[in-house]
């Protein structure tokens, strides 16, 4: 039995974490090889075709901002779909927002959102009870295609993986011609765009792509630690205000502090200083 799980996500780079017990799941889907382990430093971990998915040490700097910084500022959101997450922690932040009438999770491997259930209780329990939940396992990307969905959602938080095999569908100008058509005016989405340290090209390709279909975009900040290489990149598009002004960022700590939302990441201080870009991040900004 091994004792480590290695990945080697970048070229010439990798990590390690010591695992704790034996695994806990370890099977094959139709789509992906999915591993669920302990492990001393990082807590429980899912990883996917050996890629880092969630650790539960971390998992609120990820799915915090993808969530809350966006509801904040809307101000207004009933309705939220999440492209991928089935492990729910991202569902699971936005169903803590009273004003959100309906979150729909589409992840196409049904086998992931299972074993999620059954071993990440102590981020999803709440979010699988909640009725404002629905579950589609399904192809998000046919998913948004529909005509039932068009105009449907105030966000769209994509959790997708990189842009390699099946993932390649969630990237690019289709797909987000149809994130922008299933949005509501005033609408926002936000994608997980890579860690620029590794990955710099993510940035200026998405924001180019994004550019051309929607009227505003732009990029902020997180730090996950178990995504490997400091800052990572959240892009966001929207059919009308811009995220990050200071209208927008006082109206999301005014509602935040009504709200009385608990987070492990999110606070106000962290919403404002998301957008503030290192030197070498504002070169990769087209």
């Amino acid at each position: 039995m091994p004792t480590t799980f290695r990945e080697r996500l970048h070229k010439g780079y990798a990590q390690s974490m010591e695992l704790k017990g034996k695994p806990i799941a370890e099977e094959k889907s139709r789509f992906q090889r999915i591993k669920i382990f302990d492990t001393v430093a990082n807590g429980r971990v899912m990883v996917l075709d050996d890629i880092v998915q969630i650790t539960t040490r971390d998992e609120s700097a990820y799915a915090e901002m993808l969530t809350h910084l966006p509801l904040l500022e809307h101000g207004n959101a009933s309705r939220v779909m999440i492209v991928g997450g089935g492990d729910l922690s991202i569902a699971d932040e936005a169903l803590k927002h009273r004003g959100v009438k309906e979150v729909v999770l589409v992840d196409i491997d049904g086998r992931v959102v299972e074993l999620c259930r059954q071993h990440f209780g102590e981020i999803n329990a709440k979010a699988f009870k909640d009725r404002r939940l629905k579950i589609e396992i399904a192809d998000a990307f046919e998913f948004l295609g529909r005509p039932e969905n068009k105009g449907r959602f105030d966000l769209i938080v994509a959790d997708r993986p990189d842009p390699v095999g099946p993932g390649k569908a969630l990237f690019g100008e289709t797909f987000y011609d149809r994130v922008k058509a299933a949005l509501r005016p005033g609408g926002f989405a936000t994608f997980q765009t890579g860690v620029p340290f590794f990955q710099p090209w993510e940035i200026t390709e998405a924001l180019q792509e994004l550019d051309a279909f929607f009227p505003q975009s732009g990029l902020y900040l997180t730090v996950v630690p178990s995504y490997i290489g400091g800052f990572m990149a959240l892009s966001w598009a929207g059919k009308g205000k811009k995220l990050g002004t200071p209208a927008g960022i006082r109206k999301a700590t005014a509602a935040f502090v009504r709200s009385r939302i608990k987070t492990d990441y999110y606070n106000a201080e962290i919403h404002s200083a998301a957008f503030a870009l290192p030197e070498w991040i504002k070169r990769l900004v087209p």
